[in-house]
């Protein structure tokens, strides 16, 4: 079975499993060590499909409503 990785924000580094310490200190999991370290791109590049997501839907209510 493949080891799952986890950042733990509270130490600032990735750990495996029967490192991980509660669910709200921690991102993942992870398929891998250099995964859990790129955490923050993965967040960032969530946050921006997200926010496009938002203007799109706001734009569509705004053509229904003229």
């Amino acid at each position: 079975m493949a080891e799952t990785w986890w950042w733990d924000l509270t130490r600032g580094r990735a750990v495996t499993g029967d490192e991980r310490p509660a669910d709200i200190d921690v991102l993942g999991p992870y398929p891998t060590r250099e995964a859990a370290e790129r955490w923050r791109e993965r967040v960032e590049a969530r946050n921006e499909e997200w926010k496009e997501e938002d203007e799109r839907w706001e734009q569509k209510g705004r053509d229904e409503e003229e």
